[in-house]
């Protein structure tokens, strides 16, 4: 890492499973970003591929390579967060990317705002599906009930001690969780309004199999954080949503009354739309050779 870097300051924790085709990419969005190169900790939870077995052979000396038996993504995430020896610390699957000036952006609310525990961007899909996913702003009543931040957000240190980080119990919405248990212990958020993260969509993702089982993890989500949960009237106070809006969230996305298998059809096609509409402008757009 360049001595001058501007985010000597950050680990990127990016954790891979058999994901050497797409690992150097998410490593390369690291390392490049706009001010300098954070610290990079690749954590392979045993992969087995033997692509991917060369691939972690010949990461960039700069990487901080770890490796550990297959033991899930929450636990891979866990064992390169206690690697990091910064001030603040993201985490990145080995599919996606960060973009170029994410690091700049996400810090810069967290240095004006001490009180602030993390700071998140817009998502984009990139892959089988292409677009911008569009979420409200921070608002703890609503993350009660819907999954609105991801898991690549530029967090305090003290947030993941607070929280003892990602729980390996949670085998889907494992982000969600997080986020509701910094929340518990005082911590609040702010998402920037600029696309920081990409998000790759290919074939069936644990994404996709955690749908299909939403209502079961969202009552062991309320299980674990009873207490928070308790003090919904309490939160309400913070959010910009009316009371409709909150009995709207409560109902639709707290129940999710759509069945999961529907509900997944509808987002693909949607979102198969707007692939075949980008990749039409992106044909249909002038050269600049």
């Amino acid at each position: 890492m360049s001595a001058t870097s501007r985010h000597d300051d950050v680990t990127v924790v990016v954790t891979n499973f058999n994901y050497g085709r797409f690992l150097p990419e998410a490593v390369a969005s690291a390392i490049g970003q706009a001010g300098g190169p954070p610290h990079v900790v690749v954590v392979d939870d045993g992969s087995t591929d033997p692509h991917t077995l060369r691939v972690l052979e010949e990461l960039p000396t700069e990487v901080e390579l770890v490796r550990q038996p297959n033991t899930g993504l929450s636990a891979a995430r866990n064992a390169g967060l206690r690697r990091a020896r910064t001030d603040y610390l993201i985490v990145l699957d080995a599919d996606d990317r960060l973009r170029p000036g994410a690091l700049n952006t996400l810090r810069a609310p967290l240095e004006q705002d001490p009180r602030l525990g993390f700071a998140y961007g817009i998502t984009t899909f990139f892959g089988d599906w292409e677009g911008e996913m569009t979420m409200p702003p921070y608002d703890p009543f609503r993350l009660l009930y819907r999954h609105t931040i991801g898991s690549t957000a530029l967090m305090r240190r003290e947030v993941f001690e607070a929280t003892g980080g990602f729980d390996p119990e949670f085998r889907a919405y494992e982000d969600w969780e997080f986020w509701l248990h910094a929340l518990e212990r005082g911590w609040r958020g702010v998402q920037v309004r600029v696309p920081t993260f990409d998000y790759r969509r290919h074939g069936s993702t644990m994404l996709t199999g955690a749908r299909l089982e939403y209502r079961a993890w969202f009552r062991r989500l309320r299980a674990k954080h009873a207490p928070l949960y308790a003090r919904a009237t309490e939160l309400a106070s913070e959010t910009g949503a009316g009371p409709l809006q909150r009995a709207v969230y409560r109902w639709w996305w707290g129940a999710r009354p759509l069945p999961a298998r529907v509900e997944h059809a509808l987002h693909s096609l949607l979102w198969g739309i707007s692939a075949r509409r980008a990749r039409r402008a992106s044909d249909s757009a002038p050269s600049t050779d």
